[in-house]
């Protein structure tokens, strides 16, 4: 199929959201919409590392389905009649829970949640996906005072950061590796 992706309605600074207003690209809903972007993105990379029978494959595919299918609900102001037909992650929240408890029962315990982001690729690109779910996080939550945003996509994306958190633990105790953990330097006085 051929097409043309650039349409050249952009061009002086403002895009199309669904219902048809046109809104300045910096926009809070658009900026939600880049960052849920970036990191569904950063997701793919990371999956691209697994190979088909990892144990992670098919949440982290789910993960990702589900993020396309919020963002049409973010893209969809409130006040607008025809609501996107897309599932919301209503039950999400609960299913990465139980991943985060099961992740947790293989883990060293720890009281300390200071690490610093690296180690193997896996664990070091499960902190960048971290990150970026951080800042849509702060986003969805800017945009909520301006125009509600689904509780659920709201604890989509809280959960998320977390379980990649744990994923990241997961994949450094998987490959032997020690965490390193931040300690604050003492002030001299």
């Amino acid at each position: 199929m051929k097409g043309n992706i650039s349409t050249k309605a952009g061009d002086q600074g403002k895009t199309g959201i669904v219902g048809g207003t046109r809104v300045y690209k910096d926009d809070i809903r658009i900026e939600c919409l880049g960052a849920l972007d970036e990191a569904n993105s950063s997701l793919g990379l990371l999956r691209s590392k697994l190979d088909e029978s990892h144990d992670w494959e098919p949440g982290l595919r789910r993960i990702q389905t589900e993020m396309m299918n919020l963002m049409s609900h973010v893209a969809t102001p409130s006040d607008f009649a025809d609501k996107p037909r897309s599932p919301l992650p209503v039950d999400s929240a609960v299913w990465m829970e139980e991943w985060m408890q099961s992740i947790e029962e293989t883990l060293p315990s720890t009281t300390e949640y200071f690490l610093l982001p690296g180690g193997s690729e896996l664990s070091a690109l499960c902190h960048v996906c971290r990150t970026q779910v951080r800042r849509a996080e702060r986003r969805l939550v800017t945009l909520d005072k301006e125009d509600a945003v689904e509780m659920c996509i709201l604890k989509f994306a809280n959960r998320l950061s977390d379980l990649l958190f744990k994923l990241s633990r997961q994949e450094q105790n998987r490959s032997g590796m020690d965490e390193i953990r931040w300690r604050p330097f003492r002030s001299e006085r």
